[in-house]
């Protein structure tokens, strides 16, 4: 057994994320064992903790970090997020645990805690009926301000389309049965543009604004990513909007209108940062790594003096 702390690190594949994440721990003096959580599951035979963690055999990690959730059924997911939240009930700091995971994932409720937060958005709507969705666009549609229907799970500008008339509606089947409707948030001047802040521990610690080549301004489909200061209105944004999920970490979209007033578009849980990192110039996988380090001497102390667990995941959300 190495005497380094070790930390689960559950991540799907060998990708540049992981490795840099693995390194950062590193040279924090922390192990981090890579494992997938399709590999994971419960062992409840009256003793141990319960989970199989490969590569942790009876033991617990000292915190875990979650860069993305395996694929599967309903089923198996839902299993997946039990081994998370497991771990949490356990007294193991989890990042981002599996209440902000659920939360990010499912962007209706995102935009609910946020509204509910006091934090401003796009007006938005979620219905299952097509008939419900298309009286929703005549209601909101107008000519400079069509509505974007974007898939309630999804990320990289993936399956949104704008919508200016009930006709554009797709069937139910091809969007799952739900409607996810929002307005149209046009900014200012020419072009399309908005910004992505990286928080980490409450802090805005990267940010760059996205110059998109359409009005999906994802990186992923070529937008060119500028440097900017994670400070100010946007930044000050992004850390509330992290906070109303409950995330360690995130990457917040954020988008000004033709006003200039700021609004919150997402809050990715497991946000990739690789075209971030490039812009910014910050090592962000060495961030997350400090963050999610910090908060393993601070559950050995709770142990030792025998505070209860909840107070110690207050650190990780």
């Amino acid at each position: 057994m190495s005497a380094a702390p070790r930390v689960a690190l559950f991540a799907d594949g060998d990708d540049g994320h992981a490795r840099r994440l693995i390194r950062s721990f590193a040279a924090l003096g922390v192990e981090a064992v890579r494992l997938s959580l399709k590999d994971c599951g419960f062992s409840l035979a009256g003793n141990g903790h319960g989970l199989e963690l490969p590569g942790f055999g009876a033991a617990l990690p000292d915190a875990a970090l979650v860069r993305s959730v395996s694929a599967g059924s309903f089923e198996q997911v839902t299993a997946r997020l039990g081994v998370l939240h497991a771990l949490r009930e356990l007294g193991v700091p989890v990042c981002n645990d599996a209440r902000a995971i659920e939360r990010c994932v499912d962007k209706s409720m995102t935009i609910f805690l946020l509204q509910a937060a006091g934090l401003p958005t796009p007006p938005t709507w979620t219905v299952e009926s097509r008939d419900a969705a298309a009286a929703i666009v005549r209601r909101e549609a107008r000519s400079d301000r069509p509505l974007v229907l974007k898939p309630l799970f999804g990320s990289r500008g993936r399956g949104l389309k704008l919508i200016a008339d009930g006709a554009d509606l797709p069937a139910a089947d091809e969007v799952a049965g739900l409607y996810y409707l929002q307005h149209y948030v046009a900014g200012q001047g020419a072009g399309w543009r908005d910004w992505r802040v990286f928080v980490g521990g409450g802090r805005a610690e990267a940010a760059m604004i996205r110059h998109g080549v359409e009005w999906r301004t994802n990186a992923a489909l070529g937008a060119r990513c500028e440097k900017v200061a994670a400070e100010g209105v946007f930044a000050d944004l992004a850390v509330a909007a992290a906070a109303a999920v409950a995330a360690g970490y995130a990457g917040v979209d954020i988008i000004a209108d033709r006003d200039g007033r700021h609004l919150v578009l997402e809050v990715n849980s497991m946000p990739a940062w690789q075209a971030l990192g490039r812009a910014s110039g910050i090592d962000i996988a060495g961030a997350i790594a400090r963050f999610v380090a910090g908060a393993i001497p601070r559950r050995k102390e709770s142990a030792r003096l025998s505070i209860p667990a909840a107070a110690v995941l207050d650190v990780v959300p």
